[in-house]
């Protein structure tokens, strides 16, 4: 046994652990150390009210705070500016190798942890889901949602401010965009796919053809990937609110299983403050459980998640309030707690579930990450990530151990702890970072805006130079000042003139229409001007001038009578 032990041990020495260049200079723990997080954390447990002085309380407190640093995967972090605006949407796909984030700069980026580096955090393709065509007047919408489909990595849901959804490849190619109904027929049963704005989206647990939306039009449609004509089942939620005219908009839905087997369930939430429960494989005719006041009416429920083992759902509603519902008494709140909602500016604030079902993470309208008891729905753990910009989205992953996050502020924080985590981004910090080329250092490169190198004017009371603009970062991406695309593949598109989008221009109409200057003249004016010269040299009537009899007309002075009209006779 010794002598298999150490031939395993040779053949781990001599066959290499990753692929490529590797640096043996590198020192791994101090690239690790180096991404520790220096912001205080705030543990918050039962015993927070009770104050002692002692020294024993105080090496207690240190203890257990050092306890929560070994529970929760949050002591180090790696921070992605990758996007331009509020990301909105986080997904990453079961094994932990890629991850996507949604934003309202109305594109996803695609980042691959394998191929980055401490010093290359950036994504390696981004996409906006729903340009249609490569032209600089083509619509872009907000990302609300991006899901990786949980059975078959390969598809990603993304469903964005428009009435279709999307399913794309995990490379960013789009595989099918799924159908729109007719926004005039009133039954929404007999449209073939949403007639308003889509706000929420998820795949099956267990099934991997079949995901569901929900909209603004009051259903939520279940949809199978290979029919995209039209939805293999529709739920319409008759809302009974005052006003409502039967109608209300879904804000959220959450489709769950458990995991030591069983029916799956599915849970919405509405505008007007309802929530409601179906059993995941149907009948959808009516829910199996409703609420009509689950949280207060007109307010945005943003956040809602199914427990691991099915027992418990948990919602976050715009009324400023996180509860705890059990789905076996589907009617009054285990518990409730006052947490502030960002749903009224941010849409997409979710809540979620450990991958245990232990925990319950969120975040809150001052940038921090709350870890939350789900018996009491009191913090356990409450650690700034963005101070003073909203945290909008969360996600656990269960396979990496990692806490993932996305603000207003446009960045991405991927928390880990070194103990606990896998993958990821221990991945990423297990590299060396790479070299730059001396072509990268733009001390030694020349500035084609300005036409000078970078190294020709030392000026040392002069102000540091500022970091480069957007334009000049992405120079074949937007728009000119003049309003010309600055990509030079897309064809220039003409000023849109007066008279409509589909005519040509009025240059265009003079020089190469004949007559085309008559548009604008006066038709009366335009043939009295030719009278003068019709009578001296008339064209068609020359042939017969000479023997042209004159007109004779009788001459009547004014002293004669004038006859008048005879009387009409009248009948006898």
């Amino acid at each position: 046994m010794e002598d298999d032990v150490d031939i395993e041990e040779r053949l781990k020495e001599f066959v290499p652990s990753s692929f490529g260049k590797t640096d043996k200079d590198v020192d791994v723990e101090a690239q690790i150390e180096r991404t520790r997080r220096v912001e205080s954390i705030k543990v918050k447990n039962k015993h927070e009210e009770v104050s002692n002085d002692s020294d024993s309380d105080n090496g207690s407190d240190d203890d257990s705070e050092d306890d929560d640093d070994d529970e929760y995967p949050t002591t180090h972090e790696l921070v992605f500016k990758t996007q331009d605006r509020a990301v909105t949407t986080i997904t990453v796909d079961p094994s932990g190798s890629r991850m996507i984030t949604g934003s309202t700069d109305c594109t996803i980026k695609l980042h691959d942890f394998a191929s980055m580096t401490p010093n290359t955090l950036r994504a390696f393709k981004t996409v906006d889901p729903t340009a249609t065509k490569n032209s600089a007047t083509s619509e872009t919408h907000p990302v609300h949602v991006a899901r990786f489909n949980p059975n078959s990595p390969s598809q990603v849901l993304v469903i964005s401010a428009t009435p279709q959804a999307k399913v794309l490849d995990r490379d960013g190619e789009p595989i099918g965009e799924f159908s729109k109904g007719d926004m005039y027929l009133r039954d929404m049963h007999m449209t073939k796919g949403h007639v308003s704005e889509i706000t929420s989206g998820t795949w099956h647990p267990t099934n991997w053809d079949l995901f569901v939306t929900a909209g603004t039009d009051s259903t939520l449609r279940i949809w199978d990937v290979n029919n995209r004509f039209k939805q293999k089942d529709v739920i319409v939620h008759k809302s009974k609110a005052a006003g409502s005219a039967g109608r209300t908009r879904m804000t959220t839905v959450a489709w769950g299983s458990p995991l030591q087997g069983g029916n799956s369930l599915l849970a919405a939430a509405a505008l007007d403050g309802s929530l409601l429960l179906w059993s995941g494989e149907g009948p959808y005719t009516r829910p199996s459980s409703e609420i009509q006041n689950a949280h207060e009416k007109n307010t945005w429920t943003s956040g809602l998640d199914i427990s691991p083992d099915g027992r418990l759902v948990v919602s976050r509603g715009g009324d400023d309030t996180i509860k705890i519902w059990d789905t076996r008494k589907f009617k009054t709140p285990i518990n409730t707690r006052h947490h502030e909602s960002t749903a009224s500016q941010y849409p997409t604030s979710n809540i979620q579930f450990s991958p245990n079902g232990s925990s319950i993470i969120t975040g809150s309208a001052t940038g921090d990450l709350y870890v939350l008891n789900p018996a009491t729905l009191r913090p356990e753990l409450e650690t700034p990530i963005t101070p003073g910009s909203p945290l909008i989205s969360v996600l656990w992953h269960n396979k990496l151990n990692q806490i993932i996050t996305g603000s207003a502020n446009a960045e991405t924080h991927v928390l880990y702890n070194p103990k606990l985590s896998h993958k990821g981004a221990m991945m990423i910090m297990s590299k060396a970072p790479k070299r730059r080329h001396v072509d990268d250092d733009p001390n030694f490169t020349t500035d084609l805006s300005e036409g000078l190198p970078g190294d020709s004017i030392s000026n040392t009371g002069a102000l540091p130079r500022s970091a480069p603009s957007y334009s000049g970062r992405h120079p074949t991406i937007g728009l000119t000042a003049s309003g010309k695309s600055r990509d030079p593949r897309r064809p220039h598109l003409p000023n849109v003139t007066p008279f409509a989008k589909s005519q040509p221009d009025e240059k265009h109409i003079r020089e190469r229409i004949a007559l085309s200057s008559m548009r604008d003249e006066d038709p009366r004016e335009a043939l009295l001007k030719y009278a003068e010269k019709a009578e001296k040299d008339p064209m068609f009537t020359n042939a017969w001038r000479q023997t042209q009899p004159k007109t004779i007309y009788a001459d009547v002075s004014d002293d004669e009578a004038v006859e008048e009209p005879r009387k009409k006779k009248v009948k006898t």
